[in-house]
Order: structure tokens, then C-alpha cells, then sequence
């Protein structure tokens, strides 16, 4: 889970009816962080002060929400709690919590999304904040709630690794990708070779891959959007190589992914616990973590998942193939 990095601690808030939500994910200590946007319709906040040129050193929290450009109001939320805590960057007598975020297209998933003037992201936002622990729940949950595929129902996932050199790698995903998980109509996951103790079903590959392109029907419905996390000491350009490798892995566990109509994003962060030791060999063994958790994040978290309970929700993993045996 990305609690297996120190200093890491994730919240979830959302609302079943609205088929929706935001998870929250909260440094003990400002981390150096950065990010990665590839897909071509992105929705963001304060994602370019991420730039390695740019000057905010580090940041307090990252936020991924459901809401697409709506949802952007939850950072608001998780500002206000971190500052309640007096958490943030000081700029004279200023205080300014440091909060970039992602979001996914949910709006049409079936949830009830007349929410009146005001959307209800800055206070799912502010209670995901104040809900962060080392455990957290995966699945239908938190900014996955909403989440759908063009196969499955879409939804939170995690996973962690441990480097030879010593460095923990986590992922944190949201799943609501315009491509599918699985190959075929499933129910393999394109993420197989690198399960880990039957993580998602220990099913591995088919004897024949289909690789008839799956899309989710109607424009502007996908994103998948990400954390990783190391405990090394990184610098902003290290860590935007690590996002960018964590992109690797979404485009092993989703085909395809970056489309056109995808908003497909990568946060990296490093907390700083461990400094590098052969500085080049071990970021590429960081980043090569970053591939494969992040893959199995994706896989997890479509695994986990539960269908809304909305007439024609999209139907969910374990329904649909939770009696399948190893071939």
C-alpha cells in the first residue's frame, strides 16, 4: 500500500449516492514532489508549479478526485484542514498549504450529481483530509468511487516494492480509464506478469491475447490519475523522471492509455528518508518500481471494485468472474 512509505498517510471521503468522492494523500513533512501529464484532455491545480524550473520546493498533500473539472474545488477542502493543523508554506504572515490534484470525469456513471449551486467536493475534499491514516480502503472508494473502464468498473487501487538498494516505492491510482484493464472481455488483466501472491486474482494471461481495441463510450469520460512515492532523497527533476516512468505502468495494465480524450497524470513524490548511493542506477531502479507498482495499483483497483448501486451500473470484477479459475 503507499502507507508502506513513512510519512505517507491517505484519507478517503465520498458519497455513494453521488457516485463520487476524493482521497487525500497527506506528507507527515513537505515532500519534494513533481508530475507528469500525458494524456490530452487533463484536469489539474497547481500542477505547473511541480516544474523542476519552477520554484515551490515541496508540497503537503496530493488530491485525486472524482468531479472531473468540478471535483477541483476538493483542494480548497484539503487546504483548509492542513492549515487548521498549520501545516503550509510561510510567506511573510501568510500561511498557504501546498495542494496540487488530479481529477477524473465521473459525471455520467449514473450518481445523483444535482448537487445545487455548490458543488460538494471542498467539504469531501476537507473530510478526506481529516480522515488520513496508514490504512485505507481499496476499490469503489474514496476518488474511485465513480471510476469505470471500458470493460469494468473502475476504482482505487495500491501497491508497494522494495528496491536492492533498499528505497520503498508506492503507487496510489484511480482507475477511469477510456482503454480496459483486461484482455479481451476479461477476465485477464493486462497487469499479470507482475502480480504479486494472487493480488488480483492469480489468473496470468490467456493462451491467446485479443487485441481488439475496448474504448468507453462518449467524449471526455476517461482519466486515470496517480501518486508514486519513495522514501529516497529526490530532487524536483528526479522526481518528474520517476512520474514519468510511473506512466510506463499505466500503459502496461490499460490499452490504450494517453489517448486523446484520456487526462492521464502522474504525481511523483519523495519524502527524503534515504539518500541515493549510486545516484543514476538507483533512480532507474526507482523508476522501474514506479512501472510495475503502478501497474498492479491499477489492477488492484479494479479487482477491489464494486458497482455503484445505480440501475445499469457498470458491473464490477468480482461479479462478473469472481467463480474463474486458473487456466
Amino acid at each position: 500500500m503507499l502507507t508502506d512509505v513513512a510519512g505517507v498517510s491517505v484519507g478517503h471521503a465520498d458519497d455513494v449516492r453521488l457516485g463520487s468522492g476524493v482521497t487525500a494523500i497527506v506528507f507527515d513533512q513537505p515532500a519534494v514532489a513533481s508530475v507528469s501529464v500525458l494524456g490530452g484532455a487533463p484536469g489539474g491545480r497547481d500542477t505547473d508549479l511541480l516544474a523542476p524550473h519552477n520554484t515551490v520546493p515541496a508540497v503537503d498533500a496530493i488530491v485525486l478526485s472524482g468531479g472531473s473539472a468540478f471535483g477541483l474545488d476538493a483542494a480548497g477542502g484539503v487546504q483548509a484542514a492542513l492549515r487548521e493543523q498549520g501545516r503550509g508554506l510561510r510567506v511573510g504572515t501568510a500561511l498557504v498549504p501546498i495542494v496540487p490534484q488530479a481529477i477524473v470525469f465521473d459525471l455520467v456513471n449514473g450518481g445523483d450529481k444535482d448537487w445545487g449551486v455548490f458543488s460538494p467536493y471542498r467539504d469531501l475534499g476537507y473530510a478526506a483530509a481529516r480522515a488520513v491514516g496508514s490504512d485505507f480502503a481499496l476499490g469503489t472508494v474514496g476518488g474511485g468511487m465513480g471510476a469505470t473502464t471500458a470493460t469494468v468498473k473502475g476504482g482505487l487501487g495500491s501497491a508497494s516494492a522494495i528496491t536492492s538498494a533498499g528505497h520503498t516505492v508506492a503507487a496510489i491510482v484511480v482507475v477511469n480509464a477510456v482503454g480496459s484493464p483486461l484482455v479481451g472481455n476479461g477476465p485477464w488483466f493486462w497487469a499479470a506478469p507482475y502480480e504479486q501472491h494472487g493480488e488480483f486474482g492469480g489468473l496470468g494471461y490467456p493462451a491467446a491475447c485479443d487485441l481488439t481495441m475496448r474504448l468507453k463510450g462518449g467524449p471526455g469520460t476517461s482519466t486515470t490519475i496517480g501518486l508514486v512515492v519513495t522514501d529516497a532523497v529526490l530532487t524536483k527533476a528526479q522526481a518528474m523522471r520517476l512520474a514519468i516512468m510511473a506512466h510506463d505502468g499505466l500503459a502496461r495494465a490499460v490499452l490504450p492509455a494517453h489517448a486523446p480524450m484520456d487526462g492521464d497524470t502522474m504525481f511523483a513524490a519523495a519524502t527524503g528518508h534515504r539518500k541515493l548511493g549510486d545516484a543514476v542506477r538507483e533512480l532507474t531502479e526507482l523508476g522501474h518500481a514506479a512501472t510495475l507498482t503502478m501497474a498492479r495499483a491499477i489492477a488492484r483497483g479494479v479487482y477491489e471494485a464494486k458497482a455503484l448501486p445505480v440501475t445499469g451500473a457498470q458491473p464490477a470484477w468480482q461479479e462478473m468472474f469472481t467463480n474463474t479459475k486458473q487456466p
